[in-house]
Order: structure tokens, then C-alpha cells, then sequence
């Protein structure tokens, strides 16, 4: 990947979306970071720090459901040791959905004793949602209001304009567009974006991308590829492992050659599901990959 192009994708409606969120901060209590459990380094948008600043914050880790639970309670812990509320969650099963509230509050306990202070009993937060393109804000928008609230795409930049949603009586949440920065400086970053969905397909090779997750994931979950796709040596070159996998699903072309696309298209959807098995692309020690 060394060699790849820098990738670039920056849609004008992103560009608005960093004035709109900028601008939106003053009429919010909290912020909810939404992250993709499998890449939380890479899903966080590096101007996140510079526009929240000291907001309370709480960073949910969504996805959970099909991320390495080990890796993810580790991510967990590394925020945790930053002072930041982080809880895990499945936007699409439901899973730590009910504990969001329970998170904003104790996430405002400070803002709250002030407002006893000066004798507002109200508990009532308005919080602002942020995340990338795919990351599953949406879908977790419309769980937590039992009803669809917005639009949901399984392709990147649905979302298009800031709108309030009433979650509760206590709880209103502010979706906002994804934001994705001009260009990937870090091309790995781009790669793991790529792997999850959270780029458009068509913006890396779609051999790279296979290539490059094979070259990430074979040493930590070589025993999980070796069980899928009936493979004898997971220590072998990242494209003959892609060969044998092309070979040994009949990913073949006239003559028997192996059809390195049909086989790199399904090598992609099956890390995208649990076909292969619950995986992380990174760990939280000096957010490296694994």
C-alpha cells in the first residue's frame, strides 16, 4: 500500500456538515462519537478533537456485534484511561442500545449539579450525533427512537441535513451529515475504511483491498481464514493465499486460472459479515494495526 494513491473524497455537503456541526455546538449539552468498533482509530475523523474541544462526550463503538470483543473491551479501556465515557453497541441488534441514556447522564453529572445550582431541576439533553459516512448512525438514530427517523442507506453520505429527533422526553439527538476528511495521508487508514465499507468501493482496487486485509488479519486470525476457505499454509505470500482462496471456492476462469476479482469480491463480503468470524483491524496501543 505503500505505493497506493492518495485518496481523495470530499463531497460539498461535508464540507457544510464541519460549519453545521461547528455552529450546532453551542445548542448541545453532549456529543455522541460514533465510532466502528473494528476501526475506531480509523473511523474517527481527525478534526473531531479540534471542533468538540471540552464538550462532554461519550464515544460509542457501534458494529460491536461483528468486531473482535476482546479487542473491543481493550479500546474500551484505552478510553476509559482518557476520561472518556466508551460503551459498545449494535446499532442494527439492538445490543447496549437501552445504555446510551445511562451514559449521557453520567457523562453530564457535572452539568446537572450545576444546574441544581441555580434550581433547574431538568435533566432533559440534547445531544449531537457525529460520525463518518456507513458508520451506522442512522440505523441507531431510528433504534433508539423506535421509529424511522432517518434515512438509511447502506451506502456512505446518506445523510444530507442537520435535523432534531426526540429519542425521550430527556433525550434529543441532532444528526448531522458524516464528515470524512479531504485526503487519507495515512493510507492504511484508507485500507481499513475500505475493508469495513465506510468508502465508497469503487475510491481503492478492489484487489488492493483484499490484498491488504489479508496482509492485516493472517496473523492474528490466520486460524479463522484457514477454517473458511480450506487453506493449508496461512503463512504464505498475501496473493498466493488470495490465489488459494480463488482456487479452493472456484473463483476460476477459462482454463482454470484463478479469477482474482469474483475471489477478492468475495473475500471482502465475507469480512464485512461474520462469515469468517468476529475480527478488529486495530488495536489501541499507539492505535496500531494488529
Amino acid at each position: 500500500m505503500e505505493n497506493a494513491k492518495i485518496i481523495q473524497w470530499f463531497p460539498g455537503h461535508m464540507a457544510k456538515a464541519r460549519r453545521e456541526i461547528t455552529e450546532s455546538l453551542n445548542k448541545v449539552d453532549l456529543v455522541f462519537e460514533l465510532y466502528d468498533a473494528r476501526i475506531p482509530y480509523s473511523s474517527k475523523n481527525p478534526m473531531v478533537d479540534e471542533i468538540v474541544k471540552n464538550k462532554p462526550r461519550v464515544v460509542l463503538l457501534n458494529k460491536a456485534g461483528i468486531a473482535d470483543n476482546n479487542t473491543t473491551k481493550e479500546w474500551i479501556e484505552y478510553y476509559r484511561n482518557k476520561g472518556i465515557l466508551a460503551l459498545d453497541i449494535d446499532s442494527i441488534s439492538g445490543y447496549n442500545i437501552s445504555k446510551i441514556n445511562d451514559y449521557a447522564n453520567r457523562a453530564l453529572k457535572e452539568t446537572f449539579e450545576k444546574r441544581e445550582k441555580r434550581g433547574i431541576k431538568s435533566k432533559q439533553i440534547k445531544a449531537l450525533i457525529i460520525g463518518i459516512p456507513n458508520v451506522g448512525k442512522s440505523t441507531l438514530i431510528n433504534k433508539l427512537a423506535k421509529r424511522k427517523a432517518t434515512n438509511v442507506g447502506d451506502k456512505p453520505g446518506v445523510t444530507k441535513a442537520q435535523s432534531w429527533i426526540k429519542v425521550s422526553d430527556d433525550l434529543f439527538l441532532l444528526d448531522t451529515p458524516g464528515v470524512l476528511w479531504p485526503k487519507f495521508e495515512d493510507q492504511m487508514v484508507g485500507l481499513r475504511l475500505a475493508i469495513c465499507g465506510s468508502i465508497k468501493d469503487d475510491i481503492l482496487n478492489t484487489n488492493e483491498i483484499a490484498l491488504g486485509a489479508i496482509s492485516i488479519i493472517k496473523n492474528k486470525y490466520g486460524i479463522l481464514l484457514k477454517e473458511r476457505y480450506k487453506l493449508e499454509n496461512i503463512d504464505d505470500d498475501d496473493l498466493n493465499i488470495l490465489t488459494n482462496i480463488a482456487k479452493n471456492r472456484g473463483c476460476l476462469l477459462k482454463g482454470g486460472e484463478p479469477d482474482y476479482l469474483r475471489a477478492a469480491v468475495l473475500f471482502i463480503n465475507d469480512l464485512r459479515s461474520i462469515r469468517i468470524g468476529r475480527m478488529s483491524y486495530e488495536e489501541p496501543e499507539g492505535s496500531k494495526l494488529i
